[in-house]
């Protein structure tokens, strides 16, 4: 809070230096001018809006805010130019609007305000030199030069552009990386030190209980409520064994070459059950000849969690999709299971795999950890792309077994 705070007193600073440098151009520029014409009222305008949108913007940091401001800053830099070519700094500025785009680390906006710059850049150019008169004589000289300057000016911001997006995007891994590794620890310590302390209590419960149900003398509704409380034991004990794989993964489970069609269909029928119950269908495009290289009980906990997620999203009568795709360039399979459910927005998307947190009323969210760290285990990835009221895609990303050839002979 105390950082945020001292970054928006820079800010401030800083915008107020910036407008009261506009202000001062704008006052210096009044008496080199024989009068005042609708241009000169238009840098008036142009100057108060711009303030206004620097002054707004911590208060009100959205796209829309930033486009603004990048556009206003446009019509700035090439108003000056037009109204005061003797000030050929001018010229120098216009060369650096896309860098302004880099400072709000938005790609898009990027992108359109060096398009925009390149396309004003030429039509403006060539406008000055043919019907600019004599107050632009300066553009005659080394027309080539100019040009393949500022052209050469934008190459490098774009390179810069380029470098930094780059850079910030291997942070923002790094941090998630490191926020999954904290939760990890965190879950594992607790599932660790609480596991094995509730275990023993509940089996010694299900065992009585399992003892009484069938004793003769009790009666058959006594029994039926052993029956469900059974059930409930089980379910808590399902919730323990996640804890503890979350808490002690097994790393000597025995890795072997399988082929992804066979697997799949076999995940397929052992949840194809679960999905009549709700009416889900499962469709299945899947490319032939793809292999991997992966314990085949966590490969089916994995596609396991994936598919019951996307069913338990679904409506009733809605189908899941299960597709396969190799990818050449990087060596992977990729592994699409998409529904058409209720769908979540992104900061739903960014909670999965946080122990504890689950969109499902009944939920632990230990599953989705739980495939998050199978998907790591084997230098893999996992992506969810999902859009509330229209569904979800995840993407799993794992190493692809090439078939060697066998030589004849």
């Amino acid at each position: 809070m105390g950082w945020k705070k001292e970054h928006n007193r820079f800010y401030y600073v800083f915008m107020f230096v910036i407008i009261f440098l506009m202000i001062i151009g704008l006052v210096a520029a009044i008496p080199e001018s024989r009068m005042i014409n609708l241009w000169h009222y238009f840098h008036l305008w142009i100057v108060i809006l711009l303030a206004c949108l620097l002054l707004m913007y911590p208060k009100k940091s959205t796209f829309m805010m930033r486009f603004l401001i990048i556009l206003t800053g446009i019509i700035f830099f090439y108003l000056m130019l037009y109204l005061y070519p003797e000030t050929r700094f001018s010229f120098i500025l216009i060369c650096f609007i896309p860098a302004v785009a880099i400072l709000f680390f938005d790609r898009k906006l990027f992108y359109f305000s060096l398009v925009a710059n390149l396309c004003l850049f030429v039509i403006g150019y060539f406008y000055l030199y043919f019907l600019g008169g004599d107050k632009f004589h300066f553009l005659e000289v080394n027309i080539v030069g100019n040009f393949t300057n500022f052209l050469g000016s934008q190459a490098i911001i774009y390179f810069i552009f380029r470098m930094f997006i780059e850079r910030i995007q291997e942070q923002q891994l790094y941090y998630e990386q490191l926020q999954q590794s904290e939760r990890q620890r965190m879950t594992g310590q607790l599932a660790a030190a609480v596991a094995h302390e509730i275990r023993n209590p509940l089996t010694v419960v299900k065992g009585f209980l399992q003892l009484y149900e069938r004793d003769e003398k009790i009666d058959k509704e006594a029994k039926g409520h052993f029956h469900l409380m059974i059930d409930e034991l089980e379910v808590a004990e399902h919730v323990i064994s996640q804890f503890l794989t979350v808490s002690k993964p097994d790393k000597d489970l025995p890795i072997i070459e399988i082929d992804m069609e066979l697997a799949l269909n076999s995940v397929v029928d052992l949840v194809r059950t679960y999905g009549l119950l709700r009416d889900n269908s499962i469709s299945l495009l899947l490319e032939e000849n793809c292999m991997l290289r992966i314990n085949r009980i966590e490969f089916n906990q994995l596609m396991i969690n994936i598919v019951k997620n996307a069913m338990e999203a679904s409506k009733q009568g809605q189908e899941v999709q299960i597709h396969t795709k190799i990818d050449k360039k990087r060596d992977m399979v990729e592994i699409s299971v998409v529904d058409y459910g209720r769908g979540m927005d992104q900061e739903e998307v960014k909670l999965l795999g946080v122990p504890f947190y689950s969109l499902k009323s009944k939920g632990t969210g230990l599953g989705m950890m739980i495939s998050f760290n199978i998907v790591e285990k084997y230098k893999g990835k996992m992506k969810i792309y999902s859009k509330k009221g229209v569904g979800t895609t995840v993407r799993i990303y794992l190493p692809l077994e090439r078939k060697k050839k066998r030589k004849k002979g």
